[in-house]
């Protein structure tokens, strides 16, 4: 039988690095039923115990202010795991412990992991397990996750508990006279009426009301709307008295009292500091640097300029070896396979079109070992504390900033996590000027088509221009922002408030699991989404084919050059298949977008690949591949993609850059767009990204080309 665990507890307490120490690879990511919020779920065998362990969303409490806590909070109730695994940061163990009185009210089986007991133990701070156990009725397990210290204690408390199957009474906390009468009286009402007592505690649902949970409020009006009237006439009743007499409302006292429940917990010798409050522990001293109005901002776009130096350094050659080898399949293939079409599709459609995809998998790998590196030492949210003065003149809000880290802000990021990130923020204009300019990040679906073109045409600068290319993603991200915020998305920008985790040492079997997980997803996407779209065009830029009639020309042609004359003959060859490559349906619509892509530099072939693009940004790269594929005949060429382009009389440095710059600001992917309509809750914001985005770039491609044209 398998014993259903979850994983709960606050943002950066540890939880995440625990779920990876006890499933390891055993373990998928997909989504919440209905919703976008990451679900990770993982198996491991414990003595005997199969266990099924579910990390669920970082949350501060289970009231449904945003969709993590909601997708938290369902789970527990509806899925009824045996055992939650509430980690707790030690060395903030009063307000983590908020989250678990919540667990406890809620009647949840609770087993407390007390992680960063080293970090505690530097900060002076001695915690009594037992006597914590003692004074809230369930076990306290002391561990350090990243070094797996108290893992096997923990498991086996967590089976043992499990394995008990006690009916676990919800925790009863005084909240004053004016709220406990108020709740008795609710209870009477909700017991009566069997009211959502199926799925919560009567006293719980109490509570909710009296906290004015929207997601619960919304639910009882659709079971009873007549008794959720009468709870919340209550509600306001107690709420108009609580502001005459106190100047307060309920929620804030039930936190009150909730925090003083806490602390009479933790002074009953649970809870011993050796050291002033306001001494500064390390993180504050480094913090001091790392931070600082001046320095810290100098210091970043040092570390952000270092790790592209070492991505493009240590990348190269592994890179080269890659392409070294989808030039031997390439030759392979053409030796051993028969002229037609199926030898066409294997080599032009599937080895030229993800050759290009896959040969960047070192770069990846490499990018997001850095990123995994920055974000496991606690430094990214270090970045969005620096960066929250500047985005709040640009309307934004500090928030956003994690929103453009996530979507490729660094760079190897996915836009479709960004968007979903942009949830967090309370206010509704906000959250949309996020998600509309998240996508401009550069993704790890774009980083292919920049590493490609930097290495073919600005081999001596690659570090250097990554880094600028992300500068101006971002300056163009705020820009576009500012201009929502002025025009179509007005409003005043709400405070912002952050907690920084403490800065810890990455573990190399953490680094190892991020990098393995965001990498294999770069993998598994390019043999799936970016395979098919790679068929789906190489059957466009195969049919309907060249008609006889023009066949027969180059038939002709053929018939008057000697045989002997190699050079005339692959001449005419590359000539046919050009122009078999126009007539084909993708080079049609190619062909008939160059009338206006030339302003910017962009032949038909480029246009192709930007219509793909649309599907996936990394099919820019495999169709260009596709495209210059199927217009090589000579067989004894072995170029790389780069190559070609490089020697290809419609590139240059220029033509590079501006390409680059409008895969940096076109429209987002399918995906993305989608993601967009979803959080927007309107359709017409995924339109508008579309045709926005696409003309913006366009506009600012176009203006890179014909300015370098006049100076160059």
């Amino acid at each position: 039988m398998e014993t259903t665990i979850a994983l709960g507890g606050n943002p950066n307490c540890g939880k995440t690095t625990l779920f990876n120490e006890l499933t390891g690879a055993r373990q998928h990511v997909g989504n919440y039923p209905g919703v976008t919020v990451e679900k990770k779920e993982g198996r491991c065998v414990y003595n005997g115990y199969k266990m099924r362990i579910t990390d669920l969303p970082g949350t501060y409490s289970l009231t449904a202010y945003s969709m993590e806590e909601v997708v938290a909070r369902d789970f527990l109730v509806n899925e009824s795991p045996d055992v939650t695994i509430n980690i707790a940061d030690a060395s903030n163990l009063e307000r983590n412990l908020y989250l678990t009185i919540q667990m406890l009210e809620l009647g949840v089986p609770v087993c407390i992991a007390l992680n960063m007991m080293d970090l505690a133990k530097d900060r002076g701070i001695e915690i009594n397990a037992e006597r914590l156990s003692k004074s809230l009725g369930v076990p306290v397990v002391p561990i350090i996750a990243r070094t797996g210290y108290g893992k096997q204690e923990l498991m086996d408390t967590a089976a043992a508990f499990a394995d008990k199957k006690e009916k676990k009474q919800p925790l009863v906390i005084s909240y004053g006279q004016d709220i406990d009468s108020a709740i008795l009286e609710m209870e009477k009402e909700i017991c009566a009426g069997n009211f959502l007592t199926d799925i919560y505690p009567s006293r719980w649902i109490a509570l909710k009301y009296m906290e004015k949970d929207e997601q619960l409020l919304a639910k009882g009006r659709g079971r009873n709307a007549v008794l959720s009237a009468k709870l919340e006439r209550i509600v306001e009743r107690v709420s108009e008295h609580l502001q005459y007499t106190s100047d307060t409302y309920p929620e804030a006292l039930i936190a009150d009292y909730r925090y003083g429940y806490i602390r009479s917990v933790l002074k009953q010798g649970v809870l011993k500091e050796k050291y002033d409050k306001n001494r500064l522990y390390a993180s504050d001293k480094i913090d001091k640097v790392l931070t600082h109005r001046i320095a810290g901002p100098v210091i970043m776009l040092l570390i952000l300029f270092g790790l592209y130096q070492f991505i493009f350094t240590f990348s190269e050659i592994p890179v080269k070896w890659l392409d070294a080898f989808f030039a031997w399949l390439n030759g392979l293939a053409s030796e051993t396979l028969p002229d037609g079409l199926l030898k066409s599709l294997i080599i032009s459609g599937i080895i030229d079109g993800l050759g290009g995809v896959l040969s960047f998998v070192p770069l990846i790998m490499l990018m997001f070992l850095g990123i995994a590196a920055l974000e496991d030492s606690g430094y990214l949210a270090r970045v969005a504390f620096m960066l929250d003065k500047v985005f709040g003149m640009f309307g934004l809000h500090g928030s956003s900033v994690m929103a453009f880290i996530v979507s490729g802000g660094i760079a190897g990021g996915c836009a479709v996590p960004g968007v979903m990130a942009a949830r967090t923020l309370k206010s509704p204009r906000e959250q949309l000027a996020t998600l509309l300019t998240a996508p401009f990040m550069n993704c790890g679906a774009k980083l292919p088509v920049f590493a490609l073109l930097i290495a073919a045409f600005f081999p001596n600068h690659k570090g250097l221009l990554m880094f600028a290319l992300t500068l101006i993603s971002w300056g163009g991200a705020l820009l576009v922002a500012k201009l929502l915020r002025m025009t179509v998305i007005k409003g005043e920008a709400s405070p912002f408030v952050m907690e920084l985790p403490p800065y810890r040492l990455p573990t190399l079997k953490g680094l190892a699991t991020h990098t393995y997980e965001r990498t294999w997803q770069y993998i598994r996407k390019a043999g799936t989404v970016i395979l098919a779209v790679s068929v789906v065009l190489w059957g466009m830029m195969t049919f309907p084919g060249l008609p006889d009639s023009e066949a027969e020309k180059f038939d002709q042609q053929r018939n008057t050059v000697a045989q002997s004359d190699k050079d005339k003959l692959t001449a005419i060859d590359a000539a046919q298949a050009e122009a078999g490559l126009k007539y084909s349906i993708a080079g049609r619509i190619g062909t008939a977008l160059e009338s206006i892509s030339w302003l910017a530099g962009f032949d038909w072939r480029t246009n192709i690949a930007l219509v793909g693009g649309f599907a996936a940004k990394e099919v820019v790269v495999s169709t260009l591949g596709t495209a210059y594929s199927m217009g090589n005949v000579d067989p004894e060429a072995s170029d790389s993609l780069g190559e070609m382009l490089t020697k290809s009389p419609g590139w240059s440095p220029l033509t590079a850059l501006s390409l680059i710059i409008f895969i940096m600001f076109y429209a987002p992917c399918f995906v993305t767009v989608v993601c967009i309509a979803r959080e927007a809750g309107s359709w017409k914001w995924g339109a508008f990204s579309m045709i926005f985005n696409t003309l913006l770039a366009f506009t600012l491609a176009v203006l890179v080309f014909q300015i370098g044209s006049l100076i160059l």
